[in-house]
């Protein structure tokens, strides 16, 4: 199918692209559309650079615009008749400079084709991606066609400041000629005062529509800025709120830096664009002209709206961590620190010269008790290109430390707040100069607020501080949010839950563990949508038996001691005593389940199903193992070598089917490390194996000892 009827057939979204591109006098859409087949034969490409072939095509074309005209006499089609002869004799300004219409028309061409190569990304991205990304996606090819209609309009914008100046050159010629000429009667002098009142009206009539095209353009980059700034750049701070705390997001920059540097590159060309008119006005002018009467106005308008896009520009990329710490966010004095830094209007000749300084609390605030530090190490560093994989401006400080200020009134304010140490939230402030160009603007950026802590016992509570605000704020400036923070609903808590066993394990909770623990918070409810969780009940200093102290346990015992059989999805965890017995005893002898203690922090536990002399199923449950047990023998072994002794001292391992049916070798033969049973790697020189041995079944009473028992022959 021709380009052209493909172009006719897009959807309206690109037929507006089209609209645009076609909203100007270069080449008419009239002469595009009746002479498409034409013009889609012809090798512009080697007329723009063969000025015989240029002008044998400049002469067919002036002919086929006859032809059209013609047609349109015999058709009664007045109008149309009237465009192609207006068209027709616009055209004549290439009379001597044929390549110049080839190179106008190729360019033509190539943006039509970049209008369709954009209509069918969104095809084949949706038959890449799945629907939720592929919304997503939708979202920024929108937001990809604005920015190619604005590298269009720019570019158009140029070819038409180049014809203005060609214009007016001609009219300056014309005049400058005509006042070296000798006198003339009369009835010359007012034909020719005619001739350059036509040419001074076309003048001003192509100032004016160049200065509207202009405030199109300028229009434009408004639009996208308040995309940019207010949209995208918001919703990026927020996932990286999230991904802080553990959600998968994406925190990539690199679209967003595309996005602003091309809005930042086209306000600088729009800055040049009506620096030109200036200039054109300097040699030409006349009374009411639009240009001095307009380009001042346009001017405030552009270097305001780039400088407020430079000014959201610089953000943290990599927010405050330390390298041994639970996550970022979490700083500890006098422990070494690293943060990122990025530009995101990409100039590549601002490589290294625009220096990047650290500051603590730029506005500290007056709240009782607060503390003060200091930033000490390397605190200013340039932004560049080697520190970025992607070859993004940044600034990557990675040896930073912060020292608590000894000032006295360090602990006097205005407020009543008072916030213990892991609740009080600091600020890690940024500033930069950004020079280019005549433009001069003062950047700053700031951290997620982080808590700083003094010694590594403060850290479990440290990070449900840090888990606490990112999950329910988006002000990132309010570090008194912990002095009176609102309650989280139960459908953002267990999200978060689930991200801390996602970035901890690679695997989050389903839904029946996240129903369990909500069942412990808010006991039993057939809805949990609408309850609430408090931060008093989340966690509070010096509180050892909140939630997050016995999830946290749970959660650093799986990391550390469990990760595999977790993630294999062997251990259910989160599960009541009395779900337990409800799902064990329905199952057949020596079926059993893995569980984290109820009672006792960073514990796990087993319970099986055993029948009575009655026939009755009976639960029997061991006393959970702890990371005392965990770190002398891997829990697997526990339970592959685990028995019990019956009442004549005969020892019987009890499991036999992990929950719901599985073989206990099926489950956990791939962990087993001693296959023969002789060669155990947790004692060296001595042929013996570790297991545990209980003399009592009663749930949860029966004491766990570890013993030996010689495997030699």
């Amino acid at each position: 199918m021709a380009q052209w009827d493909r172009l006719r057939q897009l959807p309206a979204a690109y037929t507006q692209q089209l609209h645009e591109l076609y909203d100007r006098d270069a080449l008419p859409m009239d002469v595009r559309h009746y002479l498409s087949a034409w013009i889609e034969k012809q090798e512009w490409q080697r007329a723009a650079r063969d000025h015989d072939l240029a002008r044998v095509l400049f002469q067919v074309l002036l002919e086929n615009l006859d032809i059209q005209h013609s047609r349109f006499v015999q058709e009664e089609a007045f109008l149309l008749q009237h465009n192609i002869r207006r068209y027709k004799q616009n055209f004549q300004r290439y009379l001597d400079e044929p390549c110049a219409l080839a190179n106008t028309i190729l360019w033509f061409l190539g943006k039509e084709k970049e209008i369709l190569d954009n209509a069918d990304l969104p095809k084949q991205v949706q038959c890449l991606q799945v629907e939720h990304e592929a919304m997503e996606t939708s979202s920024q090819q929108d937001l990809e066609r604005k920015l190619a209609g604005l590298r269009n309009e720019v570019q158009c914008m140029e070819h038409t400041l180049i014809c203005l100046e060609e214009q007016q050159d001609e009219f300056d010629f014309k005049y400058q000629t005509h006042k070296m000429e000798a006198a003339v009667d009369e009835a010359q002098r007012k034909e020719q005062q005619k001739v350059f009142q036509l040419l001074i009206n076309r003048l001003d009539e192509c100032r004016k529509s160049t200065l509207a095209d202009l405030n199109k353009i300028l229009d434009r980059i408004d639009e996208l800025i308040d995309i940019l700034v207010k949209k995208e750049l918001v919703e990026w701070q927020r996932r990286q709120q999230k991904a802080c705390i553990g959600a998968p997001d994406n925190v990539c920059l690199d679209q967003l830096e595309k996005w602003f540097t091309c809005v930042a590159v086209s306000l600088f060309q729009v800055r040049e664009f009506l620096g030109k008119l200036e200039e054109l006005a300097g040699k030409v002018t006349y009374g009411n002209d639009p240009v001095k009467a307009q380009r001042p106005a346009m001017q405030r308008r552009a270097d305001t709206l780039l400088k407020d896009l430079l000014r959201s520009s610089l953000v943290v990329e990599t927010q405050p961590s330390m390298p041994q710490g639970k996550g970022p966010l979490v700083l500890r004095t006098n422990v070494q620190f690293s943060v990122k830094t990025r530009l995101l209007v990409k100039f590549p000749e601002l490589n290294h010269s625009m220096k990047v300084n650290v500051s603590m609390d730029r506005e500290a605030p007056q709240i009782k008790g607060y503390r003060r530090f200091n930033v000490l190490g390397t605190n200013s560093k340039a932004l560049n290109m080697a520190e970025s994989q992607s070859g993004g401006m940044v600034a990557d400080f990675r040896h930073l430390t912060l020292k608590e200020q000894k000032s006295g009134g360090g602990g006097k304010g205005v407020s009543d707040i008072s916030l213990s140490v892991t609740e009080e939230l600091h600020i890690i402030c940024f500033d930069t100069v950004f020079e280019l160009k005549g433009v001069s603007v003062e950047l700053q950026a700031s951290s997620i607020p982080v808590i700083i802590i003094s010694n590594s016992s403060q850290q479990q509570s440290a990070w449900a501080s840090v888990l606490w605000f990112n999950l329910l704020s988006s002000d990132t400036k309010d570090v008194a949010f912990l002095a009176n923070s609102p309650a989280s609903t139960w459908p953002q808590f267990g999200e978060m839950l689930s991200w801390q066993f996602l970035s901890a394990t690679k695997l989050g909770l389903n839904e029946a563990q996240l129903e369990m623990i909500a069942h412990r918070l808010f006991g039993r409810q057939k809805n949990y949508d609408t309850c609430k969780v408090a931060w008093s009940k989340f966690s509070k200093e010096n509180a050892p038996d909140t939630f997050w102290v016995w999830f946290d346990g749970i959660l650093v015992m799986v990391k550390t001691y469990l990760e595999d059989l977790w993630r294999d999805g062997l251990i259910m965890g989160f599960v009541s005593k009395a779900k337990e017995k409800s799902l064990l005893t329905k199952k057949q002898r020596g079926t059993f389940l893995l569980r984290f203690s109820d009672s006792i922090i960073g514990g796990i536990t087993f319970s099986w199903v055993e029948i009575t002399l009655n026939g009755k199923p009976d639960v029997k449950t061991v006393t959970p193992f702890t990371k005392v047990d965990l770190c002398q023998i891997p829990f697997h072994e526990i339970i592959r070598n685990f028995q019990i002794l019956e009442a004549e001292n005969i020892p019987e391992n009890p499991l036999i089917y992990l929950y719901p049916n599985t073989p206990k070798e099926d489950a956990f033969g791939k962990y087993y490390n001693e296959k023969s049973g002789n060669d155990s790697p947790y004692i060296k020189y001595i042929k013996t194996k570790l297991m545990f041995v209980s003399k009592e079944t009663r749930r949860e009473s029966s004491s766990s000892a570890v013993t030996s028992g010689n495997t030699s022959p």
